[in-house]
């Protein structure tokens, strides 16, 4: 008998997930099949693999184990988040419109709101090296500070946590004219950044903020949603927006606001695409032979 596997598709903003209700935590992720499960030639397709959880060691409902499309893990995805509220409730796991999810080590609230969209709390930004992590000084902080592109080419950048690294780069072109397959995976790997980064390719335009995203782990992507909160926040840091703002991704916008806390929030849309199931096993052995 083949080893099926039922999951969720969902999109927010054109990011894409393939989401696995997996309550009582008894199949844990491998690399493999999250890569194999990821590839949008032989599998499913999709920039990462959620598989959610029941919470039973916090007042969460409960817990988001989420890979980036390599496989490899990650301590948060914005957009992943939303996508979980809204799968909370198209599958019945929950009536409650606001609820807890648990990840990264820390719990995050989800707010799902009567125009349709998802909000979740991203807590707060830290810009400290030690803890994005970023080679340096532990207590200095590397904000709108000029950073080399290797071709000739200085850009002002910010590297900021969002439970995630960022690095963000104010570009004078509009980000459609930069060349991120380039430069994303170059900067992902720099060498101030042990654990990689995540690349944002930012430009202040029309009242809100145009951006390309190269994510850790998944390559260019058409939205991020820790990515847009560190646009905004960077930003907002050197004043060249206001605290809630609208960042444009090729998949669409996201609102970000910076609460007067320092708390961060971001909405936007999450919906279902389709359901199915996958028989893994010719899946892995199509991989093992292409």
């Amino acid at each position: 008998m083949s080893d099926e596997l039922r999951f969720a598709k969902y999109v927010a903003t054109g990011n894409d997930f393939v989401l696995l209700i997996d309550l009582d935590d008894e199949r844990p992720l491998d690399p493999g099949i999250v890569a194999a499960l990821c590839d949008r030639r032989m599998g499913v397709g999709a920039d990462g693999v959620i598989r959610v959880m029941r919470a039973e060691r916090s007042d969460a409902a409960f817990v988001m184990d989420y890979r980036n499309a390599d496989g490899s893990p990650a301590e948060m995805c914005g957009n992943g988040a939303r996508c979980v509220g809204q799968l909370a409730h198209d599958a019945g796991l929950t009536d409650a419109k606001a609820f807890g999810l648990w990840t990264g080590g820390v719990e995050r609230g989800l707010r799902l709101l009567d125009d349709g969209r998802v909000a979740v709390e991203m807590g707060r930004p830290v810009f400290e090296r030690a803890a994005i992590p970023m080679r340096g000084p532990a207590r200095e902080t590397f904000v709108g500070e000029p950073l080399d592109l290797g071709d000739g080419t200085t850009v002002k950048a910010t590297a900021v946590s969002m439970g995630n690294p960022h690095l963000v780069l104010f570009v004078e072109d509009a980000p459609a004219q930069i060349d991120v397959g380039r430069l994303g995976p170059a900067l992902e790997r720099h060498e101030l950044f042990p654990e990689r980064t995540n690349v944002e390719f930012a430009s202040i335009a029309d009242g809100g903020i145009d951006a390309r995203v190269w994510e850790r782990g998944s390559g260019e992507t058409m939205a991020c949603g820790s990515g847009a909160c560190a646009i905004v926040v960077a930003a907002n840091e050197a004043g060249l927006v206001p605290s809630r703002t609208v960042v444009r991704f090729p998949g669409g916008p996201l609102e970000v606001e910076r609460r007067p806390d320092g708390a961060v929030v971001l909405t936007g849309e999450a919906r279902r695409v389709f359901e199915g199931a996958i028989d893994l096993d010719p899946l892995m052995t199509d991989r093992a032979t292409a």
